[in-house]
């Protein structure tokens, strides 16, 4: 189980007043203007950041922090990931899974075909997971319940019953 997710990442500066473009990696990206501090982590330094201003422009935020003061500053932030405590996550409803625990773990089909998960591609209507197989070979499969059996992140493994198409 992963400690900490990446929230976000710094894509650029935005203005010359030390703002920053930020492309969300969160269901809830508004939660970032609402922490104390944020672990920015890029180019083998990380530095504490306190937010201040957070407003959204189309798919992607602009930011504000308390230790950035102009645009070259910001610019020394681009391609940072900006972390957060597990504990300061969105909570999870019932059968809800952060993406982050759900790669890597062993993936079992009914059919007795095994892999292992690789990713997790967020969609309008359900997530679709990647299976990567033993013959180094990828299948998608969508992540709703007539697919997806079991998922027992603590022992890491998922039961799934894979369509006949899809393989």
């Amino acid at each position: 189980m992963e400690k900490e997710f990446c929230a976000g990442v710094i894509v650029k500066p935005h203005g010359v007043k030390g703002a920053v473009l930020i492309y969300p990696l969160s269901d809830d990206p508004d939660r970032l203007k609402n922490l104390k501090t944020i672990r920015a982590v890029g180019k083998g330094k990380e530095i504490h950041l306190s937010p201040r201003t957070l407003t959204h422009q189309k798919n992607m935020l602009i930011m504000t922090f308390e230790e950035i003061k102009d645009r070259d500053e910001a610019e020394s932030f681009r391609d940072f990931e900006l972390m957060i405590d597990r504990s300061e996550a969105v909570p999870l409803k019932e059968n809800e899974y952060y993406a982050a625990d759900l790669i890597g773990l062993r993936v079992e089909d009914k059919s007795g075909l095994t892999g292992t998960l690789k990713d997790v591609f967020r969609t309008g209507a359900n997530d679709v997971y990647e299976v990567e197989l033993p013959d180094n070979k990828s299948v998608l499969i969508p992540a709703i319940k007539q697919c997806i059996l079991a998922v027992d992140t603590e022992n890491g493994i998922m039961k799934t019953d894979i369509p006949e198409g899809l393989l």
